[in-house]
């Protein structure tokens, strides 16, 4: 599987939560959605910390005064 986008990942993260706390299904599936709720949580954080290294790169990059 290719890499997921923010957004994506994001989406999907959002039906898994729906999914585990709607209740339904087995204990079996819900860790199986566990497990995925914490990959797409780390492909979300992988992404927002890349956000924020390229923000302070621009912001060391800036010169001072602006």
């Amino acid at each position: 599987m290719s890499e997921l986008t923010y957004e994506q990942a994001r989406a999907e993260l959002a039906q898994v939560v729906e999914r585990l706390e709607s209740g339904a299904g087995t204990l079996e599936e819900s860790l199986a959605l566990w497990e995925r709720g914490e990959e797409l949580a780390a492909v979300c954080q992988g992404w927002l910390d890349g956000a924020r290294a390229r923000l302070a790169a621009a912001r060391e990059r800036r010169p001072a005064g602006d």
